[in-house]
């Protein structure tokens, strides 16, 4: 052996900066909600800005109809494409815009599933339409509530999301998440 394979080497591991961490933490999170449809979990950060900070970067083609959140995505590098062209959509689906941008996003097709759009959008928790979710992630089935929401959302989704066509939808209230993946059936009640 050699002098310099017999010396101990030090191991170093990176540590995370906050925005590292939080970033991490909120990727997670939305991992969860998406593998455990119709769960809550726990966000690092409220708003729109901490999820556009974990998913988009400059490969990334996204729409908001928010200008703030715009201006924010625009920093990250992403382009800023109309709705039908976003890989990410950031939507208000409180108001009928939102609604029709919704109608326009990519689902993908049967080849090609993952051209579908990721949506991002507020909704309050435990008020409003109630919802049975059933499929992969679920055990039988799951009841939520999510208000807040335009009225013809969920029959848009059912029209548009024919797995493994689709999109992916996370709701945000506050500092939790739900995930709706495109492979979850939803039921209203």
């Amino acid at each position: 052996m050699t002098a310099l394979s017999q010396s101990p080497v030090p191991a170093s591991v990176p540590v995370p900066d906050a925005f590292e961490a939080r970033t991490n933490a909120t990727f997670e999170a939305l991992m969860w909600a998406l593998s455990r449809p119709g769960t809550v979990q726990t966000l690092p950060a409220s708003g729109m800005a901490g999820l556009a900070e974990a998913l988009v970067d400059r490969e990334c083609k996204v729409f908001c109809d928010d200008p703030d959140l715009s201006h924010f995505v625009a920093f990250t590098g992403a382009a800023l494409v109309p709705a039908a062209a976003a890989d990410h959509a950031f939507l208000g689906l409180d108001r009928a815009e939102g609604l029709k941008n919704l109608e326009q996003i990519p689902v993908g097709s049967a080849l090609y599933p993952d051209d579908g759009a990721t949506v991002v959008a507020f909704a309050r928790f435990g008020e409003g339409q109630k919802l049975r979710l059933t499929g992969p992630g679920i055990e039988t089935s799951s009841e939520i509530t999510l208000g807040g929401l335009v009225p013809g959302l969920w029959a848009l989704r059912a029209a548009r999301s024919r797995y493994p066509a689709g999109f992916d939808m996370f709701f945000i209230c506050g500092t939790s998440v739900i995930g709706l993946p495109r492979s979850t059936l939803i039921e209203v009640l």
